[in-house]
């Protein structure tokens, strides 16, 4: 029964992206194109409305590029263009946007909370990249590295769902969340640096 509502889910999203896609095909935009714009607005966006605590608007304006995810991949196979340039560079923007997003609600910290979340939503940032560094390091020697309990979207939603709550002015849920947050990241770190040691030293 999931695997057939998945398959609905999956049919019912297709229709919708699909004449969009092929619509951006015909006025010549790229899979590439759509990529970059997708960026430059999550980038934007959090840019703009997070540093000032503004983050309802923030993350509804995100939601429209994250769109782009789906649009650049579907443009992707009608073009037949699939292949390893448009997944490097899909990742790489993805850690741009990362960056972006937890820079800017690090600025938010600093400007209106304590010290204690201040270094929480520090280590949020640069743990994030550590995390997807480790992964990259480590498959490039050959080696596995896809563990862990927080990765790229569980960090995501973990961040931006108690942020869109605190923004409709529920206290508290997003120091909070940025505590949790970056406990989780800390422990990510050390099961991948943990499982790759295990692989290189067996």
């Amino acid at each position: 029964m999931r695997m057939l509502n998945q398959t609905n889910a999956r049919a019912a999203v297709a229709k919708i992206v699909e004449p969009i896609a092929r619509g951006l095909l015909k006025i010549g935009l790229s899979p590439d194109a759509v990529t970059v714009i997708g960026t430059v607005g999550v980038s934007a966006s959090a840019a703009y409305f997070f540093p000032r605590g503004d983050f309802v608007p923030g993350i509804l304006i995100m939601v429209l590029f994250v769109f782009s995810d789906m649009l650049d991949g579907t443009m992707a196979r009608m073009q037949n263009r699939t292949g390893v340039w448009g997944a490097f560079l899909d990742s790489s923007l993805d850690r741009v946007a990362d960056g972006v997003i937890f820079g800017s609600v690090l600025i938010w910290a600093v400007r209106t909370q304590s010290v204690g979340v201040q270094v929480a939503a520090f280590v949020c940032l640069v743990g994030g990249f550590l995390i997807s560094y480790a992964r990259a390091r480590a498959e490039s020697v050959g080696l596995d590295c896809k563990v862990g309990i927080a990765e790229r979207t569980e960090r995501l939603l973990i961040l931006l769902i108690p942020a869109f709550i605190y923004g409709l002015g529920v206290p508290y849920i997003l120091p909070a969340a940025l505590y949790v947050l970056a406990v989780l990241v800390l422990i990510t770190v050390w099961q991948r640096f943990a499982h790759v040691y295990r692989q290189a030293n067996a």
